[in-house]
């Protein structure tokens, strides 16, 4: 098999599975390992996966973006413990954005219920969730439906939130990197993004480790935008001092 063609296999099962170990992909592909550590090394140059340690991640583009579904699939624990800590940083806030993606939705079931809250999103999902609780108000933007994100898009949804003072944002990327800042893939969805940003007194980042140093197309926001992150401890002690220094808190868990 020739490098060309089984970068591009192990491109396609990193975007199928979310994940490829250096170990298996050199037992399917029956190569050494540090073949296929040079095979990735090659993809990371192209801005196509993020390398961690032993692993490899795709990286969302301007031409791929995973469904909402692969997300429930991927790196699940990491985000259950980042969406308890991040639930813990909402104070006294009385109205909260919540971000489309997998991440904010399981920050969205922890938010208080013992008193009243209202709850700005695009995610028609985590409307759903949220509105079980007769204590939240629930404000579902409007806009045209994304089918892998069930969530909401365009002006409608962007000008909706910039008629609201929001107290806190819990936001999402694609990605994160101290150079372009917070990035996602579709300009549509950035713009309602950024109008969040813009919108919000205090925001919260959440996000896996593996989004971290990868970027995307449309940039949204800056890292010094964001009040705290809230990741995993997958990202290293000195990368998150890295990231603090521009300002933000960051909180590994």
């Amino acid at each position: 098999m020739r490098a060309e063609e089984r970068q591009h296999r192990i491109l396609v099962l990193a975007r199928q599975t979310g994940r490829v170990d250096v170990a298996d992909a050199a037992e399917e592909f029956r190569v050494a390992r540090e073949t296929v550590r040079r095979d990735l090394s090659a993809l990371e140059r192209r801005g196509l996966i993020r390398r961690t340690h032993g692993a490899a991640y795709p990286v969302e583009s301007a031409g791929f973006e995973t469904t909402l579904a692969r997300r429930e699939t991927q790196q699940v624990a990491e985000k259950r413990r980042i969406a308890a800590a991040a639930a813990q940083l909402v104070g006294e806030a009385e109205t909260v954005f919540v971000d489309e993606g997998y991440t904010p939705e399981l920050v969205a079931v922890l938010l208080p219920t013992d008193r009243p809250l209202t709850v700005i999103t695009p995610s028609l999902r985590t409307a759903s969730l949220v509105s079980e609780s007769d204590s939240t108000t629930v404000l579902l933007a409007g806009g045209r439906v994304r089918s892998g994100t069930q969530a909401t898009v365009g002006s409608w949804a962007r000008d909706m939130l910039a008629r609201f003072v929001i107290d806190l944002a819990f936001l999402g990327a694609n990605g994160i990197s101290r150079e372009h800042g917070l990035t996602t893939p579709d300009p549509a969805v950035a713009d309602v993004k950024e109008q969040a940003v813009r919108s919000s007194r205090r925001r919260v980042l959440v996000g896996v480790h593996s989004k971290f140093g990868a970027s995307s197309f449309c940039r949204f926001a800056g890292i010094g935008d964001v009040d705290t992150i809230v990741t995993d401890a997958g990202l290293s002690g000195p990368e998150a001092h890295r990231y603090s220094l521009l300002g933000p808190q960051v909180l590994r868990v």
